[in-house]
C-alpha cells in the first residue's frame, strides 16, 4: 500500500506527467492538485476545455501564467485585477489595451515596470511610464524596442545611468544617441547609477566611489554588444580598462582589422580568446594566435570556423579540445575529408569523427582506427553495424562503452552486454537506461545503479510491476519517475490517487 504524502507531493507531480493517463483520472487529479501540481499539469497537451477552467480556477496566477503563455488561456477567464496573470496576457498580446492603462498607474512600482517590459503595449502607456518616478520603470521602458525616437533621444539624458544602458541596449536607438552614450562629455553627467541611488540592496558590481565607475563600465559594455553600436564607437573601447568590455569589443565582427590585432596582444587571456574565435580575423592573424602559450587561446583558435585545416592539425594534438563537433571541421569538403581521415594526427581522426554525416567509406575506415579516442568520438554515428560496436567494446572497453551506449542502433543483446560489463562503466548506466531499445533485463541492470534509477524508472519497457514497487522507493526523483512511466498500471494510478486524496 503506498502511503499517504504531503499535498504537494513529488508521487502526484509524476502523475501529472504522465502521458498515458487517462481523462477521467485527470479530472480526479485535477481535483485533488496542488499549486505544484497544476503547474505540471498546464504543460499537458490533452485537456479538455472543462478541465482547463478547472485547473486555472485551482492552480492559482503561475498556472494561469502558464496556460496563458501557451494560448489555452483567454483574457475572458483572467481577472485583470490579479497583475502577474493579466501581464501575462498582456506580454503575449492576449489582453486588452485597457489593461495596460489600468495597470500602468498600479501603486506598485514592479507592476508598472513589468507594463513597460511586455511586449505588446500602448505607445502613450510607453510614454507615460517613461516619465514614472521611479528609474527601475523607466529602464524598462527604455528598453521597449516600440518606444517612440523622440522619447529615446530624451532619456538617453536621463539623470539615473541605469536608464541610459537600457538605452544603450535597445537596438531601435537611433546611431546619433549611441555615439553620443558612448562618447565623452556629448551628454550631461548622470547624478545617479545603481551603487549611489539609495538603493537599499544595490545589485553585485555596482560600486561607486563618486564617478559611478561600475555603471559607466558597464554602460559601455551595453553599448558595445548591441549591433546597432556603430563600429567606430565601439573600436573607441578597445582600450577601455575592463576586461569584460574589451572582451566584448573582441568578439565584434564589424570592426577594422587593426583592432583585431590590438586586442591579439591584450595582457588577458580571455580578450585574446575572444579574438582567436572571431571569424572576422584573417588567415594571418589566426595563424599568429595559433602560436600563443596559452592554452584557452588555442582552444578558442580551433572553435574558429576559418581556421586552415594545417593549423588545426598542429594546434589538436597540444590543446585540449574534447570531443565536440568544430565548425571548420563540420564544413570541411569531400575532399578535405578523405585527407582527414587518413591524418596521421590521431587527435585530428577523434575531431572528424564527431561529423555525424560521414560517407560510410569514412566511417568504415575510422571504425578500424587504433586510437580509443578517435573510437570514442565514432561510437555514437548511427551508420556504425553492430557488429562494429561491438569490436569497439572488445578493443577498448570501458573507454568506449557509454558513447557506443549512445548510439541510436544499438540493439537491445548489446546494451544489455553493456549494462553487464565488468568492470561496470558507471556512467553508462544513465545512457543505457534512457536508450529507447533497452528492454526489461537491461533496465533491471541499470536500476543497481543510483544515478541511472531516476531514469530507468521512467522506460516505459520496465515491468509494469517493478514500477508499480518503485513508487514506494525511498528516492523521491525515482518515485516521481516512476509515477510519470506511460506503462504505469491504472489501478496504481488510482491507489495513487486515492492514498494521496
Amino acid at each position: 500500500m503506498i502511503e499517504a504524502s504531503v499535498p504537494r507531493s513529488w508521487l502526484l507531480c509524476g502523475l501529472a506527467a504522465n502521458p498515458a493517463v487517462p481523462a477521467d483520472l485527470l479530472d480526479r487529479l485535477i481535483a485533488l492538485a496542488d499549486n505544484e501540481v497544476c503547474l505540471e499539469l498546464a504543460d499537458r497537451d490533452d485537456l479538455s476545455p472543462s478541465q482547463l477552467r478547472t485547473l486555472a480556477a485551482r492552480g492559482g496566477a503561475g498556472t494561469v501564467i502558464r496556460l496563458a503563455r501557451r494560448g489555452l488561456v483567454t483574457a475572458a477567464e483572467v481577472d485583470p485585477a490579479d497583475p502577474p496573470a493579466a501581464l501575462a496576457l498582456l506580454d503575449i498580446g492576449s489582453a486588452p489595451a485597457s489593461w495596460a492603462h489600468v495597470m500602468s498607474d498600479h501603486p506598485d512600482p514592479s507592476v508598472r515596470a513589468c507594463v513597460a517590459a511586455a511586449e505588446h503595449v500602448p505607445v502613450e502607456v510607453l510614454r507615460a511610464l517613461a516619465d514614472d518616478p521611479d528609474p527601475a520603470v523607466v529602464t524598462e521602458a527604455a528598453r521597449s524596442r516600440t518606444m517612440p525616437a523622440d522619447v529615446i533621444v530624451r532619456l538617453a539624458r536621463h539623470l539615473h545611468v541605469a536608464v541610459r544602458r537600457a538605452v544603450a541596449t535597445n537596438e531601435t536607438t537611433p546611431t546619433p544617441v549611441l555615439t553620443a552614450l558612448g562618447t565623452d562629455g556629448v551628454l550631461p553627467p548622470a547624478r545617479f547609477c545603481p551603487g549611489c541611488d539609495g538603493t537599499t540592496d544595490p545589485p553585485a558590481g555596482s560600486c561607486c566611489r563618486g564617478e559611478h565607475e561600475d555603471a559607466l563600465a558597464d554602460l559601455r559594455y551595453a553599448l558595445v554588444t548591441n549591433p546597432a553600436t556603430p563600429p567606430d564607437v565601439v573600436a573607441g573601447c578597445a582600450g577601455h580598462p575592463a576586461n569584460w568590455v574589451r572582451c566584448a569589443v573582441a568578439e565584434r565582427q564589424d570592426l577594422p582589422a587593426e583592432v583585431y590585432h590590438r586586442l591579439a596582444v591584450d595582457r588577458t587571456p580571455g580578450v585574446r580568446g575572444a579574438v582567436a574565435a572571431n571569424p572576422a580575423i584573417g588567415e594571418n592573424l589566426i595563424r599568429t594566435m595559433a602560436a600563443d602559450d596559452t592554452h584557452d587561446v588555442r582552444r578558442r583558435v580551433a572553435h574558429n570556423p576559418n581556421v586552415p585545416l594545417d593549423v588545426l592539425t598542429t594546434i589538436a594534438p597540444i590543446t585540449r579540445i574534447g570531443p565536440r563537433l568544430l565548425p571548420r571541421i563540420a564544413a570541411a569538403t569531400p575532399d578535405e575529408i578523405a585527407q582527414l581521415a587518413r591524418s596521421p594526427v590521431a587527435a585530428i581522426r577523434m575531431l572528424l569523427a564527431e561529423r555525424p554525416d560521414l560517407p560510410a567509406t569514412v566511417v568504415n575506415l575510422l571504425a578500424d582506427d587504433p586510437d580509443a579516442k578517435a573510437l570514442k568520438s565514432l561510437a555514437p554515428n548511427p551508420a556504425l553495424t553492430e557488429q562494429q560496436l561491438r569490436t569497439m567494446v572488445a578493443r577498448h572497453g570501458t573507454r568506449v562503452i557509454a558513447r557506443v551506449a549512445r548510439n541510436p542502433t544499438c540493439g537491445p543483446g548489446l546494451l544489455r552486454d553493456l549494462a553487464a560489463h565488468v568492470p561496470p562503466v558507471q556512467k553508462a548506466y544513465r545512457v543505457i537506461a534512457s536508450h529507447s531499445n533497452a528492454d526489461a533485463t537491461t533496465l533491471m541492470l541499470c536500476l543497481r545503479d543510483h544515478q541511472a534509477r531516476p531514469v530507468a524508472a521512467r522506460h516505459p519497457a520496465l515491468p509494469a510491476a517493478t514500477i508499480t514497487a518503485l513508487l514506494e522507493d525511498p528516492d523521491y526523483r525515482v518515485a516521481e519517475a516512476a509515477a510519470a512511466n506511460p506503462s504505469l498500471p491504472r489501478p496504481a494510478m488510482l491507489t495513487l490517487l486515492s492514498a494521496t486524496g
